[in-house]
């Protein structure tokens, strides 16, 4: 079983950037479409983003034009670059792959 370790979280002032990783114990995301979700307190897991294996990418719109999925499959890790990030996007990231056990999220927080 694949596992997946996200990273990259802090505490940013709202305006300011961040990039998230998921890395994966092996080669996955060659393979299959992977994503991000997001949980806020209090509120269901949302999805943030996908690249499917041949680099297509879709966003939420909540997130389009300030997100950019991607993904480095020599290192087997996926990236989530986060600009003008909002109070609003204060959650814990989770990475997605299929056939792949989930990590235990990174935690955002945009607060000044």
């Amino acid at each position: 079983q694949v596992q997946l370790v996200e990273s990259g979280g802090g505490l940013v002032q709202p305006g300011g950037s961040l990039r998230l990783s998921c890395a994966a114990s092996r080669s996955i995301f060659s393979i299959y479409a992977a994503d991000w979700y997001r949980q806020a307190p209090g509120k269901q897991r949302e999805w943030v983003a996908t690249i499917t294996s041949s680099g297509y990418t879709n966003y939420a719109d909540s997130v389009k034009g300030r997100f950019t999925i991607s993904r480095d499959n020599a290192k087997n890790t996926l990236y989530l670059l986060m600009n003008s990030l909002k109070p609003e996007d204060t959650a814990v990231y989770y990475c997605h792959a299929p056939r792949a056990t989930p990590g235990q999220g990174t935690q955002v927080t945009v607060s000044s």
